[in-house]
């Protein structure tokens, strides 16, 4: 079967040559095509489903169960999960990178650790409430991008109600 970006083609506005392009949204990697003059893009259509598969797969939430092995824990992924990654990357690993994030919060990170992507970007945001006798007397807010240093920010709010208090 002929793949239909294996063709020339012309943009509707301009009716340029377009050319072949890679768009990465959300770490996921789709083929496209991109006008030079108005940059119009043209999203491979069999990439635009996979990307829909892969938004509806991460939304959904999965219910697994830890448990004991020997002296170590484990917990199951789903199968839907792995076979949407072998389709992607044709091959994985037996072993996955597991970091502890937060008090709450473990993250795997499959494939290989050198293959870094110099697309991919990390955002997190977080906020800390200090209560004393239940009034917030302080808050905290950090954003941290990787992609842009210079939006990181902390800012701190106290409370007028910790002051008054003191007087």
């Amino acid at each position: 079967m002929v793949d239909l970006f294996d063709n020339t083609i012309l943009c509707n506005n301009c009716n340029a040559k377009m050319n072949k392009i890679f768009v990465i949204k959300n770490g996921f990697q789709l083929r496209a095509v991109q006008c030079p003059k108005c940059e119009e893009k043209i999203i491979h259509p069999s990439d635009v489903e996979e990307y829909k598969r892969f938004n509806e797969l991460k939304n959904k939430q999965f219910d697994v169960k830890l448990r004991m092995v020997g002296n170590s824990y484990a917990v199951s992924i789903p199968r839907e999960i792995v076979d949407f990654m072998h389709e992607q990357e044709k091959m994985m690993d037996d072993m996955v990178r597991l970091c502890f994030q937060d008090a709450k919060r473990l993250s795997l990170m499959f494939g290989d650790e050198q293959e870094k992507n110099e697309n991919s970007r990390l955002i997190k945001a977080r906020e800390i409430r200090v209560l004393k006798n239940n009034r917030p007397v302080l808050q905290a807010k950090q954003f941290f991008d990787s992609a842009n240093p210079k939006r990181n920010q902390i800012k701190l709010k106290t409370s007028k109600l910790d002051e008054e208090e003191e007087d």
